[in-house]
């Protein structure tokens, strides 16, 4: 059979394919909506179901950012714009997902009941977050734990000398769930080491997100590792059909070994989290591994996302060692993940709650910021109130648009007295909180609104554990590699604030 060189393959390749299906179903949308002005009374009734579709968008329980962009599209086309609106609202793929979720869910409490008496305990000792700590285990379903030993990595280099490690030393499974995986040699090094475990007769899993994967894995790569004795399984595989169940990426970032220990944070496997190759200047990042107790939440995670997508039962008891695994403990940790299916924002709330219990100084990363007026408000009170607040942000983006968009929340912010620092060295990709030393949180979850809201994210709330302080300490050593950002870098002419406000309300959608 004759093999076609790659230039050709990447010209007739899946990816190009779907981005002419993607244009093709756009050209046809706007001759739809340029043509039907000739449709006479049917787009009068078409523009009157726009008008009720934005009424009934204001006044429902949806965050109102989300609810301003969407009504703003509506009007802007309103022969089509609530006509499409509904479409995408009840498509039965995202009901059908959101049904299932909910089943699994609840059949995993009924299995796996936390413990009270560690809550109890932990409220006591932690007043101050007794409302989170309350929040995360009885509404959310994440428990705290103690037994745990955390371990806090300022680069995804250490991370992954830590990991090889582990990966190595396990016994029974490895489970992995990672937004992105490229080959190289991060990739490399790991897939070496699962395949030898895999076919050693380990329980070896790998889920992955297509989207973000799309343009960094061959087509049928997960068919590649099945050969190797890994099961896989691709997360909500990217057609090129114009749907709102697009939207709804897995972003998260776990490993589990044999429910004892477990990885998280904002490294995905791929080059440039290591430095081996430069995008965007010197990519910064973190990830934290947890050792005992609480290890079980990040298995369970992994569990229920596989039988979402499997549709096969998994019992988490069978999963979880027994005895337990306890390691010296450091503090309480409360590992946590969020989805969109449901009405929870857990990651807005944990990081609400971080800004409402500070009162000497909190420390936030995020590689992009883009917020509500909730956060917003939040954070200027806390910075008003004399609390040291400090943001750090990409000093070179990985999206223009989006950081163009997250320059124009700045100026605000300033005002009230919150020193916001772009990082001079290159990307900054890490997602965390320090509260006061006391609490902090890593994991996925970006301060934007496709993190707090569409996506599938996890994280991990520490609460007086000693590695806060390494969190604490990467945080301060990274100050000298940025830039302050003063009021003055904030002056910008008419055309651009206005263009930054343009794009401040489409934020909800990028």
């Amino acid at each position: 059979m004759q093999k076609y060189p790659k230039k050709y393959k990447k010209i007739f390749g899946r990816r190009t394919l779907i981005a002419l299906m993607i244009l093709v179903q756009i050209v046809l949308l706007s001759v739809m909506i340029f043509s039907s002005y000739q449709l006479g009374w049917l787009s009068i009734l078409l523009t009157a179901l726009s008008v009720v579709t934005a009424l009934h968008l204001l006044s429902s329980s949806d965050k109102s950012a989300f609810k301003i962009s969407l009504v703003f599209l509506i009007l802007l086309v309103p022969l089509f714009g609530g006509a499409f609106y509904w479409v995408f609202h009840f498509q039965t793929g995202s009901h059908g997902f959101r049904k299932r979720l909910k089943k699994i869910s609840q059949k995993q409490k009924e299995q796996y009941e936390p413990s009270t008496d560690a809550l109890n305990r932990a409220s006591a000792e932690l007043p101050q977050d007794k409302k989170l700590l309350s929040y995360l285990q009885n509404t959310a379903a994440f428990p705290v734990y103690q037994n745990t030993q955390t371990r806090y990595f300022p680069s995804g280099k250490e991370m992954l000398t830590s990991m090889l490690t582990d990966l190595e030393h396990a016994e029974r499974y490895i489970f992995m769930e990672y937004f992105i995986i490229e080959e190289g040699v991060m990739w490399d090094s790991i897939l070496e080491v699962l395949k030898k475990k895999a076919a050693a007769g380990l329980d070896v899993r790998i889920i992955y997100d297509d989207m973000g994967s799309l343009l960094k894995l061959p087509a049928g790569y997960a068919k590649e590792l099945q050969s190797y004795g890994i099961k896989c399984k691709v997360f909500n595989p990217f057609h090129p059909f114009l749907t709102s169940l697009q939207n709804n990426r897995d972003h998260r970032k776990i490993a589990v070994i044999d429910g004892k220990i477990a990885y998280t944070g904002g490294i995905n496997f791929a080059d440039e989290y290591i430095g081996e190759i430069i995008r965007f200047g010197n990519w910064k990042d973190t990830a934290i591994r947890l050792c005992g107790n609480g290890a079980e939440s990040f298995t369970i995670m992994f569990l229920q996302m596989w039988s979402l997508l499997t549709g096969q039962e998994e019992i988490p008891g069978n999963y979880l060692p027994s005895p337990k695994f306890a390691a010296v403990s450091d503090g309480w940790v409360q590992p946590y993940s969020d989805s969109p299916m449901d009405r929870e924002n857990v990651g807005e709330h944990v990081y609400l709650h971080a800004i409402d219990r500070t009162q000497r100084y909190l420390y936030i990363t995020t590689p992009y910021f883009m917020v509500g007026d909730e956060m917003i408000a939040a954070l200027k009170y806390c910075a008003k109130s004399g609390v040291d607040v400090r943001i750090i942000t990409p000093g070179v983006p990985d999206k223009r648009m989006v950081h163009f968009t997250t320059r124009s929340y700045y100026r605000e912010l300033i005002r009230a007295g919150v020193k916001i620092y772009e990082y001079s060295e290159g990307f900054m990709h890490a997602k965390i909180c320090v509260s006061d030393g006391e609490l902090a949180t890593v994991g996925t979850v970006n301060m934007d609104y496709r993190s707090l809201y569409l996506h599938y994210e996890c994280g991990v709330c520490l609460y007086r554990a000693d590695t806060i302080a390494a969190i604490e300490k990467d945080f301060l050593d990274t100050l000298p590699y940025c830039h302050l950002v003063t009021k003055e870098d904030c002056k910008t002419n008419l055309f651009i604030r206005l263009m930054q406000d343009i794009c401040r309300l489409f934020a909800p959608l990028m």
